[in-house]
C-alpha cells in the first residue's frame, strides 16, 4: 500500500476538494491544474452524485449543477485521464459514495483506479465495520480506502487508526460538509489520540473556511482538507473561477508552512 507520507515532504499538507464537471468538466480540468500550481499536496476528486448525503448545500448544489450539465463516471474517468497527460504522478483521490462503486463493481472500480494511477477512494457512508468488502478488493490494486474519524468516534478511535490507510480524514465537527464560522472540537487531542495507534498522516476537514482555520488545524495535525470554501469560489465564479481559485490555495500553502 503507498505510504501518503511521501506527498507530504515533511511539510503540512492542503488537501482541495472540487467537484468535477462543476461548472464544466473542462473548467474541473483547469481547476485541477490551478491547484496543482498552487502547491496543494494532493487532490480529492468528487465524483458528483444525486444523494450525498455527507454534504452541505454548497457541495449538494456543486454535484447537482454537474450532473445537470451532464457529469457522468465515464467523464469523470476521462477528466483523470486528461489530466494524467501533464501530472503523471500527481496524488489524486476520489471522494464518492458506496452506490457508484458498487453499481460500476468494486473490481472494475479499483482497477480503472489504479490505471488512471489514482492512489485513494473516500467513501463516507460505507460504515468501518463493512469497510473490508471494498478494501478487500482496493488493496489489490494498491488504491487506499481512506477512513474518517468524526467526534463521536473517540471510543473507536485505536480500532480504526490500527487499521487505516492512506491517511486518516479528521472529521472536525458533528453534522454535514460546509464552513463553519468555529470549530469547537477539540481536534488537539483527538489528533494525539490517533497518533498513539498510526503513523501515517492525520488530515482535518469539515469546515475549514480560511488560510487562518487552516492553519490553527495544522498546527496540531499534518493538513488541512478543503472543500466547501473551494466550491463556494468556483460557485461565485464559474468559468472565471481559476484565479480566484489559484489565490485562494497558494495563500493557505503559504500560511499552513510558516
Amino acid at each position: 500500500m503507498i505510504n501518503f507520507k511521501k506527498y507530504f515532504n515533511n511539510k503540512k499538507g492542503f488537501i482541495p476538494f472540487i467537484t468535477a464537471g462543476d461548472p464544466s468538466i473542462d473548467a474541473s480540468l483547469k481547476f485541477l491544474n490551478t491547484l496543482v500550481r498552487a502547491g496543494a499536496t494532493l487532490i480529492e476528486i468528487g465524483i458528483p452524485f444525486s444523494d450525498p448525503i455527507a454534504e452541505g448545500a454548497t457541495i449538494m448544489e456543486a454535484s447537482a449543477r454537474a450532473l445537470s450539465n451532464g457529469a457522468s463516471l465515464k467523464k469523470v474517468f476521462n477528466l483523470v485521464e486528461e489530466f494524467r497527460k501533464n501530472n503523471k504522478d500527481f496524488p489524486l483521490v476520489f471522494m464518492t459514495y458506496l452506490n457508484p462503486v458498487y453499481a460500476f463493481g468494486y473490481d472494475n472500480f479499483f482497477k480503472k483506479m489504479k490505471e488512471l494511477n489514482m492512489q485513494g477512494i473516500i467513501i463516507p457512508d460505507l460504515p468501518y465495520e463493512e469497510k473490508h468488502e471494498a478494501s478487500d478488493i482496493a488493496s489489490k490494486y494498491d488504491i487506499a480506502v481512506i477512513s474518517l474519524i468524526a467526534p463521536t468516534s473517540k471510543d473507536r478511535i485505536k480500532m480504526i487508526a490500527e487499521e487505516a490507510e492512506g491517511f486518516l480524514y479528521l472529521v472536525s465537527s458533528l453534522g454535514v460538509t460546509g464552513v463553519r464560522d468555529e470549530i469547537t472540537t477539540d481536534i488537539d487531542a483527538m489528533a494525539s489520540e490517533i497518533k498513539k495507534y498510526t503513523d501515517i498522516p492525520v488530515c482535518v476537514g469539515f469546515g475549514i473556511k480560511s488560510k487562518e482555520t487552516a492553519k490553527k488545524m495544522c498546527n496540531v495535525a499534518d493538513g488541512a482538507i478543503v472543500g466547501s470554501a473551494i466550491v463556494n469560489i468556483i460557485a461565485k465564479y464559474g468559468l472565471d473561477a481559476e484565479k480566484y481559485v489559484y489565490d485562494f490555495a497558494s495563500e493557505i500553502v503559504s500560511e499552513i508552512n510558516k
